[in-house]
């Protein structure tokens, strides 16, 4: 991505609530150059449990909304939208959009050396099975994995909680039964949803030490700096922050995944970004 334009790269990163906080951090770390817009879409979570013609019209009007307030790059940092409603996002506006399920699965397709991942996220996401099929796209055989109490454990604020290890033991000894009887090798676990990360110490314990666990903020947030060219522009700006409920509840979760205090966010009237 060339650009000429002295002000700072003005990248938007959207998700449907606070997960994507955690693709953010990296991408803080990765571009500090960079001027960061986050949109969390907290009046209409969960995505997870509606069509996907309802996924793809809300997250094309977010990321219309980041458009309008300067985009110029925009991090679907939401697997739900990244699974359902890709391709609708790049039709709807002019500027590059990246997804968290192809990065990840390029992940897994650079660290794993017999083909075989496994992957846990969401229970919509896993019956989307847009995992299973980018992995076969880069010749990786899958297993997934829908863990459904992992977000809001971690949501609850039991991170390092003796229910959450529990948690994690049953859904691992699960997906290393499901990937025993699928005749699998696997060496690569990827997570697919945005608020495991918070999580990877615990599951890193639960799975065998030579399987390599991706973080897919991590990997989000190298692949968009290996894709812009970001100039220089001295002292980090604080990110903008959106949503669409509650900003309050939203600094107080919110800085728990962005790993810092989050001072400002702004209300976003959902009538009038319907409207747009």
């Amino acid at each position: 991505m060339n650009r000429s334009q002295p002000h700072p790269l003005r990248i938007g990163v959207f998700d449907s609530g606070f997960g994507g906080l955690t693709v953010l951090r990296a991408l803080l770390r990765e571009l500090p150059q960079a001027e960061f817009l986050y949109f969390g879409d907290t009046a209409r979570l969960p995505y997870g449990a509606k069509s996907r013609e309802t996924v793809a019209r809300y997250a094309v009007s977010s990321a219309e909304f980041l458009v309008r307030q300067g985009a110029e790059y925009l991090v679907i940092a939401c697997n739900t939208a990244s699974a359902l409603a890709l391709d609708d996002l790049r039709a709807a506006v002019p500027v590059p959009v990246l997804g968290v399920v192809e990065t990840g699965a390029n992940a897994a397709r650079t660290h794993s050396r017999t083909g075989d991942v496994l992957v846990i996220a969401t229970a919509a996401t896993v019956e989307s099975h847009a995992y299973a099929a980018a992995c076969a796209e880069r010749q990786l055989r899958a297993v997934e994995k829908a863990c459904p109490l992992l977000v809001p454990l971690v949501e609850e604020g039991w991170i390092d909680h003796p229910v959450t290890r529990q948690v994690i033991g049953i859904y691992i000894s699960e997906l290393m039964r499901d990937a025993q009887t699928a005749v699998l090798n696997p060496d690569t676990l990827l997570l697919g949803c945005t608020h495991y990360p918070l999580l990877r110490r615990f599951i890193e314990q639960a799975i065998p030490a030579h399987i390599c666990v991706i973080d897919s903020a991590e990997v989000t947030a190298a692949q968009v700096a290996a894709a812009v060219r970001a100039p220089h522009a001295g002292t980090q700006r604080p990110p903008h922050f959106y949503a669409t409920d509650s900003p309050a509840k939203f600094q107080r979760l919110g800085s728990r995944f962005l790993g810092r205090p989050i001072e400002n966010v702004e209300l976003v009237d959902l009538e009038s970004l319907e409207a747009c």
